[in-house]
C-alpha cells in the first residue's frame, strides 16, 4: 500500500499542521510497518525569522518527503496567495501519472484541501481529508469590514465540492460539526483532535526554584496574527499590571509589528517580543512562566475552533489564562484544571482571570487530561482510520 500525504507545513517546520502531520506519518508506520508512503510539503516557511536549512528531499525507511521550495513571504494575503500557487504548481506536477492507495491532506486553509481533493480525483484515489479550520468562517469575520468579503462566494462552491469529494473528513474540533454537515450532510466525519507530543509527557516545566514571585512571569507562545489579536488586549493589560507582571511573547506573524507599535503607545515596558525558538529552547520558557497565555481574537468564526497551543499549555501543568469563548471555552473549563477563561479582547476580564490565578496557588492534577490526549494515541486511531479507508476503497 502506498500513500500520498499533502501538508503545507512539514518538520522542521514549526507549526500545528507540521507536528501533527509528522505524527500521522509515525503512526502509519507503526499500524503498516510496510506502508510506504511520500509526503509533498514545503522547504520550512512557517516564521521567516525561524528559516531552516534542510533537504528538498529526504528517504527514511517507508517514507519519501518532498520539499517544495517557496518564495518568500511576510504571512500577507497576496504573498501566502503566491506561495500557495507555487505549491500547488509543484504538486499538480509531482503527483502526476503517480499510483496511490489513497491521498490524505491536512489543511488550514482551504485551498490545501482543494488541492488534495484536485489530486485525488486526477490519480484516481480515496480522499481523505483533515480540516484544522473553517476557512469561509473565519474569512467572512476577519473580512468583516474590507470590500473583499463581497467576493468570497466562490469559496463556499469549493469548500463544498472539497468536503463531498472525500471519502472521509476529519475534524479537529467538535465545534465544526455544525458547518460541515450543512456543507456535505451526507458525508461521514471524525473528530480525532489534537494532542500532546511525547516530549511533553516525559520532561519536567518546574521552575528551578519552585517559587512564584512578582513580578509574574506571563507567557504567551505562538503565531502573532489577527486571529490571536493580541494587539487588542495586551497593551492596555500589560500597563495595567504595571510591575506586577512581565509578559514574553515568543513567536511571529503577520501582526506582529501592530502589536509592537501598540505597546510602544501604550507605553507597555514590560513586553519582552522574541523570534520564534525551537521546542527544546521552548521549553525553558515555559520552564521559566509563572502562568500561560493563550488568545484568540473576538470573531465569531473562533467560537468552533479548539486551538492546538491548549494541549501544549496543559500538559506543563502551569496555569493557563484562556482568552476564548465557545466550544473552546467551554473544552479548557470542562478538561483543563489550573485554568482561568475570559473572553476575547476583553482587558478587565484579563486582569480577573490572572488575579483568579494568583489567588489559587495548588498544583492542578491533569493526569487524566494528559492520558486522555496524548498525541501518539489519537494519531494511532486516526492512522486505523485512514488505512480502513484506503482498505475499502482498494477492494471494491
Amino acid at each position: 500500500m502506498r500513500l500520498l500525504i499533502l501538508s503545507f507545513y512539514y518538520p522542521p517546520d514549526l507549526s500545528a499542521g507540521s507536528f501533527r502531520t509528522q505524527a500521522l506519518v509515525a503512526a502509519l508506520r507503526r499500524a503498516r510497518p510496510d506502508v510506504e508512503i511520500d509526503v509533498f510539503t514545503t522547504m520550512p516557511n512557517r516564521y521567516q525569522a525561524h528559516a531552516q536549512s534542510v533537504g528538498e528531499m529526504e528517504d527514511i525507511p517507508g517514507v519519501s518527503v518532498t520539499r517544495i521550495p517557496l518564495p518568500v513571504h511576510r504571512s500577507g494575503m497576496a504573498d501566502q496567495s503566491m506561495a500557495f500557487n507555487r505549491f500547488a504548481r509543484e504538486v499538480l506536477r509531482l503527483s502526476s501519472g503517480g499510483r496511490w492507495s489513497l491521498v490524505y491532506t491536512t489543511s488550514s486553509r482551504l485551498m490545501t484541501a482543494s488541492l488534495g481533493a484536485l489530486v485525488s480525483k486526477r490519480v484516481r484515489a480515496p480522499l481523505y481529508l483533515d480540516i484544522r479550520d473553517l476557512f469561509t468562517d473565519t474569512m467572512r469575520d476577519v473580512l468583516a469590514k474590507s470590500p473583499i468579503r463581497r467576493v468570497l462566494w466562490p469559496f463556499d462552491f469549493v469548500e463544498r465540492w472539497t468536503f463531498r469529494r472525500a471519502k472521509r473528513v476529519n475534524l479537529v474540533s467538535e465545534g465544526f460539526l455544525d458547518h460541515a454537515r450543512r456543507v456535505a450532510p451526507r458525508q461521514t466525519f471524525r473528530t480525532f483532535t489534537n494532542g500532546i507530543d511525547p516530549e511533553f509527557l516525559t520532561a519536567s516545566f518546574a521552575k528551578p526554584d519552585g517559587t512564584q514571585a512578582e513580578p509574574i512571569h506571563i507567557l504567551y507562545a505562538g503565531n502573532i496574527g489577527e486571529g490571536q489579536g493580541l494587539h487588542s488586549i495586551l497593551p492596555q493589560v500589560a500597563k495595567a499590571m504595571g510591575d506586577r507582571a512581565r509578559f514574553t511573547i515568543v513567536g511571529d506573524g503577520g501582526r506582529r509589528a501592530a502589536l509592537a507599535d501598540a505597546l510602544a503607545a501604550a507605553g507597555a515596558t514590560t513586553v519582552s517580543l522574541l523570534a520564534p525558538v525551537p521546542r527544546a529552547e521552548l521549553f525553558q520558557y515555559y520552564a521559566d512562566a509563572d502562568i500561560l497565555f493563550l488568545h484568540l481574537n473576538d470573531l465569531e468564526a473562533f467560537l468552533k475552533v479548539l486551538p492546538s497551543k491548549i494541549f501544549e499549555y496543559a500538559a506543563t501543568g502551569k496555569p493557563v489564562l484562556a482568552g476564548v469563548g465557545g466550544y473552546a471555552a467551554r473544552f479548557i473549563t470542562e478538561n483543563v484544571p489550573g485554568s482561568a477563561v475570559f473572553p476575547p479582547c476583553d482587558a478587565e476580564g484579563m486582569l480577573s482571570a490572572i488575579n483568579t490565578l494568583l489567588d489559587d496557588r495548588r498544583v492542578p492534577d491533569r493526569d487524566t487530561f494528559r492520558r486522555t490526549y496524548a498525541r501518539e494515541s489519537i494519531m494511532d486511531l486516526m492512522a486505523q482510520d485512514v488505512l480502513l479507508v484506503a482498505e475499502e476503497v482498494g477492494n471494491k
